[in-house]
């Protein structure tokens, strides 16, 4: 029989928001797919969970995942996993997936953890529609340029970033848009430290300056009209 491949989304912050599926479906497939074995290792000691571990990431996804392909044809049960929230959303992944789907291997994905709902939620925005980006270019020319045709776009946009570049970014959005537009910023989402500011980007990026932030994110404009 042909394996399968379970997609497994992991906690973003606290431990206790992965779900009793996920744990039993670490517990019961043959051996796990990982974005770093250090992170892997770490989240399955704390549920007692030993199993044969690969690590695919954005340097090795194309040579390990045909390696990955052949335990699924040979009948494995395998679970991916990222560092933290679900596989695939700004992780590595699609390149083993996509092979799945041309071999007509079963792909299951779990629902749990991510950080784009909980920000959301708490934002006090109308959250029917929004406008989800992602990730910004790490080139300063282009991150600008993609930020223009954003201003363009007359819904809440929602926007990542990686934790050095808060500040960067917040100060790039007063610039182009305006020092009262108006944002969120979920701060550290599920962790002690997590804070959810509301305001200005001009009031924000003063508080992230005086308290010298620096963590995970999730940004949303309010550019409605």
């Amino acid at each position: 029989m042909i394996g399968k491949l379970f997609l497994i989304p992991t906690p973003i912050g606290n431990s206790e928001d992965i779900t009793l599926r996920s744990i039993s479906t670490l517990k019961d497939v043959d051996l796990i797919v990982c974005e770093e074995l250090k992170e892997a290792r770490r989240l399955l000691s704390k549920f007692n969970i030993q199993k044969e571990l690969i690590s695919l990431n954005e340097h090795n996804e194309k040579e390990v995942a045909p390696e990955i392909l052949r335990h699924l044809k040979n009948g494995k049960i395998i679970g991916l996993i990222s560092d933290c929230g679900s596989p695939l959303f700004s992780d590595p992944g699609h390149y083993l997936t996509n092979l799945c789907i041309v071999e007509n291997i079963q792909i299951i994905p779990l629902p749990g953890a991510n950080s784009l709902i909980p920000a959301i939620t708490s934002s006090g925005l109308e959250i029917e529609k929004f406008y989800y980006y992602g990730w910004l270019s790490q080139k300063k020319d282009i991150r600008i340029q993609e930020l223009l045709r954003l201003k363009k776009i007359n819904e809440v946009l929602i926007i990542l970033d990686t934790p050095y570049r808060l500040a960067v970014l917040l100060s790039d959005i007063k610039k182009i848009f305006s020092e009262k537009q108006q944002v969120v910023l979920a701060f550290d989402l599920t962790m002690k430290s997590e804070k959810i500011f509301r305001g200005s980007v001009g009031k924000i990026l003063d508080e992230v300056l005086l308290e010298k932030l620096k963590g995970e994110f999730v940004l949303l404009i309010d550019n409605r009209k």
